[in-house]
């Protein structure tokens, strides 16, 4: 039997774990920690730091190489192949280590609940015969980061918030009925394919760490200054983990 642990780390923050998440990875026989590359070096140091932080006994972890997603070929076909080739790595990791079961922990950026894939790739270890119970340890999510970073509500007046994804932005554009919006895992400035009028911008990169780096503007001025401050920081760290909040103006001229 394994019981499986997603624990929700914050934005690379060691502050920003919860009390739940410190006492479930010091009960941890393992500590599963994947490595990205030498070009994303310091994910995989901030996991072993947070690790060093909380941990008051001892605990054997296990690094391991994270496979790389094909980026040709159809999307969602890519996504699941590389979905299939971590839940391998886990179970073999798992087996090797933990040959008689026990109890696993992986360190999750945010929260395992919003636009992260661990969920999925834990339940291929279900599908493929183990016997795995999973537990979530919620986490700060980015947009909580944000949010705090600049000192701004989620949500307008007793209004709804939509959450999308770069890619989501591209393709189809603002969605409809939608006064703001977060935008995640984007890779590359969707926000350029909007018409900028009566639209704010928030932005943050590398949210709770040292590095931290914040942007806020009419999107009209806001969008080129971005991009540039972008390109460098992900030039600069060989990586970039960022995420934005776009409101439009409203009739009454609040935003």
């Amino acid at each position: 039997m394994i019981r499986l642990d997603l624990i929700g780390i914050g934005t690379g923050n060691p502050d920003h774990l919860t009390a739940q998440a410190s006492r479930v990875l010091n009960e941890a026989d393992l500590i599963l920690l994947p490595r990205k590359g030498s070009a994303k070096s310091d994910l995989a140091d901030l996991r072993r730091t947070i690790c060093a932080a909380v941990l008051a006994r001892p605990v054997q972890i296990a690094e391991f190489d994270m496979p790389v997603r094909d980026a040709e070929g159809d999307y969602a076909q890519a996504v699941n192949a590389w979905h299939d080739a971590i839940a391998s790595v886990w179970r073999d990791q798992i087996g090797l280590h933990l040959p008689q079961g026990g109890r696993v922990a992986l360190l999750v950026w945010g929260d395992p609940s919003l636009y992260d894939s661990t969920l999925r790739i834990a339940g291929r270890l279900t599908r493929a015969g183990m016997d795995v119970a999973v537990r979530v340890v919620p986490g700060i999510t980015s947009i909580q980061a944000l949010t705090a970073a600049h000192a701004i509500p989620l949500n307008p007046l007793a209004g709804p918030v939509t959450v999308t994804t770069g890619r989501a932005l591209r393709a189809h554009g603002w969605p409809a009925d939608a006064d703001t919006i977060v935008v995640m895992l984007d890779s590359g400035c969707a926000f350029e394919v909007l018409n900028p009028e009566g639209i704010s911008i928030w932005w943050g990169a590398y949210l709770g760490m040292a590095h931290e780096a914040l942007e806020h503007g009419s999107l009209a001025e806001a969008a080129p200054r971005i991009a540039t401050r972008r390109a460098a920081l992900r030039a600069r760290h060989g990586w970039i983990m960022d995420v934005y909040l776009m409101r439009k103006e409203q009739a009454d001229g609040n935003r």
